[in-house]
């Protein structure tokens, strides 16, 4: 029980903590063209791979273009499209799960085959395949996150309504009369959404590492738009001489996936949840 009351505990204040580094880049994502000293997308060579100054706190890149500007932007991309990426692939996971793990039978089977199919090829190359299919560019990088990532949460979801469907409260409210859409809103959806919150902490930050993964490769955002993944590719050639151009958004990747990954397990340990 102490070293139970212990976990919590920690738990807790890395809860805290990561949700205070997340709410400040969210804030950055929102308010980036108040807080960016400059324009991102301006060219001027004569300032090119200049060292950090006042105008320029972070430096400029082989364009002349501010480095920091370039980054608080890069968050609006990384962050925003990944939230767009994770609300949908929920909503259409959320819906499939809820529907094949209390319908069941046929529909059940049909479902999950599919997401089967889905997962049996690995996130990455299925998204690089679907992008060499449709085109490079975000959308389609977007969709592609979108196809791969809901089977996840389908399963998940599923696996947690097949469970729950089988208690007594629920076959005493079958008994009273309520509808499948009040069982699934009073009973089933409240405690799906513990797993789904650590699901979903976890998932955000997979998005974040494969949508700048492909943009590095060329494939999603396109210059000028500035994304952090875009900007390590652009810097690429410049690691020797200038290797900030490659380091200060390496280092952005690297603290939000962190921080969604230790807020995903202080959750799990918060809510009791175990994980394969």
């Amino acid at each position: 029980m102490i070293a139970r009351t212990r976990i919590i505990l920690k738990s807790q204040k890395i809860i805290v903590l990561s949700s205070l580094i997340l709410f400040v880049l969210f804030f950055i994502m929102i308010f980036a063209p108040w807080l960016a000293p400059n324009d991102p997308t301006t060219v001027n060579l004569v300032h090119k791979l200049q060292p950090p100054s006042l105008a320029y706190p972070f430096g400029t890149d082989q364009l002349g273009r501010c480095t920091l500007s370039r980054i608080l932007f890069g968050a609006r991309v990384s962050l925003g499209f990944a939230i767009l990426i994770f609300i949908s692939a929920l909503s259409i996971g959320l819906i499939i799960g809820l529907i094949a793990g209390y319908k069941g039978g046929w529909v059940d089977q049909v479902l999950m085959r599919f997401a089967d199919g889905v997962m049996a090829f690995p996130s990455l190359l299925l998204v690089l395949g679907l992008v060499g299919i449709w085109g490079a560019g975000l959308k389609q990088v977007v969709f592609a996150l979108i196809f791969v990532q809901w089977v996840y949460y389908a399963r998940v979801i599923r696996g947690v309504v097949l469970s729950l469907k089988e208690q007594n409260y629920i076959t005493a409210a079958k008994i009273s009369g309520s509808s499948q859409w009040k069982i699934m809103k009073k009973h089933i959806i409240p405690n799906v959404l513990p797993p789904l919150a650590v699901m979903g902490t976890l998932e955000m930050g997979w998005a974040i590492m494969h949508l700048s993964s492909i943009s590095f490769l060329g494939l999603g955002v396109q210059p000028p738009t500035p994304e952090w993944g875009a900007m390590i590719h652009e810097g690429k050639s410049y690691i020797r001489t200038n290797p900030s151009l490659m380091l200060y958004p390496g280092l952005m990747i690297m603290l939000v996936v962190v921080t969604f990954n230790l807020l995903g397990e202080s959750l799990s340990e918060r809510f009791g949840i175990k994980r394969r």
